[in-house]
């Protein structure tokens, strides 16, 4: 097991760092969370022209032919920054889907979405349980083609998006479908959730839909998009809460109270050492994680174990952050605030901490004495 960054990934996690940190100012969040869509379309065009974008996609849709660890380096930096944009949706989950799975009509989806023509999403979190493998959307053939019924909750950058990835059972069997969300027989309601960012409910309504891949592959692919899409939030998370600790050991350093630093109080010390231990674990069972898919291993119990990581050392993290800088911790314009929103976004998407620990005890209930 080598855990050494690969050339590329440090390459491409440099390259995403240079331009978020000449586009993503502490001014620039501030500005973006008084926006009615929180979605910052220069940053995205930049990541587009310098090529970030399509690096990790397979050579068949314009990409590198990289893979899971590259993705992981970008989504890290991304997460540093608290990026508004769907990196993880459109190119890791969307893209990276129809390329694998895809017609070759859907495959040049993929490759649109690479060169950030087009943004491509996923709908994953279901309305009445929590558990993705069993889609509570149905979907029917109809004419020759499919039709899904049904609804999708946090839904990211659906307004956005040309086409939408949808989960759904089809014949008692998760299949995934391409859906165009701008058919008027969906409905599109803007959500408001803990960072701001643009997530919708979908209302589906005998919706046209294309299937990706076939009946029988279908909850492979399902399998395929979860997996990467708790990888990439506890790969997000890793990045973000790494540079709130940063934020606030400095800060800890700075802040003077009774003529001391308040790093120098034995509480403010000890959480700040917490916080450490807390990263390091994330990013130890993160790598692990993207090391054993890279290698095409069997990597969910890691997985799960990595965004159980993401959500339990997040919180504690976030909180941390928030406490050390008393009031300012609060203050909505303070950079910090980005940082507590997004973490707390982090930890609960597709699934908190117990749900990922219950997804860890099925899988050990499952594995032979």
């Amino acid at each position: 097991m080598d855990f050494t960054p690969t050339e590329a990934q440090l390459d491409l996690a440099r390259l995403t760092g240079e331009v978020c940190g000449k586009l993503v100012t502490a001014d620039r969040l501030r500005e973006l969370d008084k926006t009615a869509v929180r979605f910052d379309e220069p940053l995205w065009a930049s990541l587009a022209e310098t090529g970030v974008l399509a690096a990790a996609l397979p050579e068949a849709v314009g990409g590198n032919d990289f893979g899971p660890l590259e993705q992981s380096a970008i989504l890290r930096e991304l997460g540093k920054y608290v990026a508004a944009v769907p990196y993880l949706w459109s190119i890791v989950l969307g893209a990276g889907a129809l390329a694998a799975f895809g017609t070759e009509a859907q495959r040049d989806w993929a490759t649109r979405a690479g060169a950030g023509s087009v943004i491509l999403t996923t709908a994953l979190a279901e309305e009445q349980n929590w558990e993705p493998t069993k889609p509570t959307a149905t979907a029917t053939e109809a004419d020759g083609g499919w039709r899904v019924t049904g609804a999708k909750l946090a839904v990211p950058f659906a307004a956005q998006a040309a086409r939408i990835l949808v989960p759904a059972t089809a014949s008692g069997r998760a299949a995934v479908f391409l859906v165009d969300p701008s058919e008027a027989s969906i409905q599109v309601t803007a959500q408001q959730v803990t960072d701001l960012s643009a997530e919708y409910s979908l209302e589906f309504t005998d919706t046209p839909a294309e299937l990706v891949g076939d009946l029988d592959n279908g909850a492979q692919i399902l399998d395929w998009l979860l997996t990467r899409a708790w990888l990439g939030l506890s790969s997000q998370q890793l990045g973000t809460v790494e540079r709130a600790l940063e934020l606030v050991a400095d800060y800890a350093r700075e802040r003077e109270q009774f003529g001391k630093a308040v790093g120098s109080f034995q509480a403010v010390a000890q959480r700040l050492a917490d916080g450490y231990i807390d990263v390091q674990g994330l990013r130890l069972a993160v790598t692990q994680a993207t090391w054993q898919l890279s290698e095409n291993l069997p990597s969910a119990e890691a997985v799960h174990t990595a965004k159980f990581w993401a959500a339990d050392a997040g919180h504690r993290v976030a909180h941390t952050v928030v406490h050390v800088h008393g009031g300012v911790g609060i203050d909505r314009d303070h950079i910090v605030h980005n940082y507590f929103t997004a973490a707390k976004h982090n930890e609960f998407a597709l699934g908190a901490a117990t749900d990922h620990l219950r997804a860890i005890g099925t899988l050990l209930a499952e594995t032979p004495a």
